[in-house]
């Protein structure tokens, strides 16, 4: 398991893949075009944002200020008002409604709230636009007592040569939640789907604190482009 709370920066390099103007990719590539000609789901987050930003800045080409907002939208896990947005230089008033216009209505008719837990496929809608990036992302998905979902929320980003996870930051949120129940999981930029012996032990470590404060881990999914595995079918949980 590769985890920390740092490397933002060195996370969206990696996601731009040192492309820093759209006039440099071929035209059947960019955002614009490739949405028209394959679908929106072939777009990256970082593309998708672009589109919504519409323009960079002299100093900020387009898709570099794109994946600097998308380290924001993370690690904000939808606490982004006007003000955080217009902190980010190269996002003014104008841009920073448009973004929070199109956030909410996404959120409004693709509610997690309430769909119900019952295997570890069921969580990949919540994860899968993560299976992509370049660093590990570890998301806690809050279940009430029918296994439903109460919220779903990243928890850390880190680098791919950095590893921490803390019982207390899974469960923050969940106490908050009044949660009964919690699912974690987390992606492999390298796409591998065996987990390591971290990734083992972080889980019992987590499920034991689990016990303790009376909040049962059901499952820990590891996922990436490739598919997905879940500890508890392979029995570590």
């Amino acid at each position: 398991m590769v985890l920390g709370a740092g490397g933002n920066k060195a996370g969206e390099s990696a996601i731009i893949k040192l492309v820093k103007n759209i006039e440099e990719i071929p035209k059947r590539d960019r955002p614009r075009e490739k949405l028209v000609s394959r679908g929106p789901s072939a777009l990256t987050d970082v593309e998708l944002l672009a589109l919504m930003l519409g323009s960079g800045t002299k100093n900020q080409p387009l898709l570099e200020l794109a994946a600097h907002l998308l380290g924001h939208v993370d690690k904000a896990n939808g606490g982004l008002g006007v003000t955080d947005l217009e902190a980010i230089p190269g996002i003014g008033r104008a841009k920073s409604c448009s973004l929070l216009a199109a956030l909410e209505f996404a959120r409004r008719r693709i509610r997690p709230e309430g769909t119900k837990i019952r295997d570890a496929a069921d969580i990949l809608p919540l994860v899968q636009h993560l299976a992509h990036r370049q660093q590990e992302h570890f998301v806690c998905i809050s279940l009430n007592g029918a296994h439903e979902i109460i919220a779903s929320r990243v928890v850390t980003v880190g680098l791919v040569n950095a590893s921490q996870i803390h019982p207390r930051e899974v469960f923050c949120d969940p106490i908050k939640d009044r949660a009964c129940a919690i699912v974690i999981a987390h992606n492999h930029p390298s796409g591998e789907l065996k987990p390591s012996s971290e990734d083992i032990a972080v889980t019992k470590r987590i499920a034991a604190s689990g016990e303790t404060l009376g909040i049962a881990v059901l499952d820990h999914v590891i996922f990436s482009k490739r598919g997905f595995i879940s500890l508890r079918d392979m029995g570590v949980l």
